[in-house]
């Protein structure tokens, strides 16, 4: 059991990943002079007045960029691509609400072959998400890969966007779609 403990701690410190599963990490985030220290240490950028706080997920941290007074709530998973040599990252600009539980993933299962199950097909290639300055992204919205949610944008909480989103738009739905522009009376 020590061994095991050890080798977690290992883990936790040297991973390039943050959430309730490294608990050797996750305890700084509930400190925000500790949570500072770690998010500059593990993203790519980590702004001011960021907050990464408990409860969320970031797996490759070193792929992703949180701008300044952006706040990543519980529940939220931000999945760039671990994949060595691999692009896929995430760039969050600045001012940037995001609500709690939002998921964004920068690459998908392949399903191309049906005589093969689906764990063994491998992955489409990795494509960047990048959300632009003052957007906001509502509770449990999913972002999926390529998607860029333009600048002061409204995505509607539980939305799944799967393709971009102009500035200064309101989208929903499954999959979203724009309902209007932020800039109609």
């Amino acid at each position: 059991m020590i061994q095991e403990i050890v080798s977690k701690y290992r883990f936790d410190k040297s991973s390039d990943r943050i959430g309730p599963d490294c608990p050797f990490t996750h305890w700084k985030l509930y400190l925000k002079s500790s949570m500072v220290a770690l998010c500059q240490n593990k993203f790519t950028y980590f702004g001011k007045n960021a907050e990464f706080r408990p409860g969320a997920y970031a797996i490759c941290c070193s792929k992703i960029s949180i701008g300044d007074n952006v706040i990543i709530r519980p529940g939220t998973m931000l999945f760039a691509d671990p994949r060595e040599g691999k692009s896929g990252s995430i760039t969050i600009e600045e001012n940037v609400m995001i609500g709690s539980g939002v998921h964004m993933y920068v690459h998908n299962h392949r399903f191309d072959d049906p005589n093969l199950p689906i764990m063994v097909q491998g992955h489409y290639p990795s494509e960047s998400i990048t959300l632009k300055k003052g957007s906001w992204i509502g509770a449990n919205a999913i972002i999926l890969p390529g998607v860029t949610v333009g600048e002061n944008s409204v995505i509607g909480a539980g939305s799944v966007v799967t393709h971009d989103i102009p500035p200064f738009s309101i989208a929903v739905g499954s999959p979203a779609r724009v309902i209007r522009k932020t800039t109609d009376a």
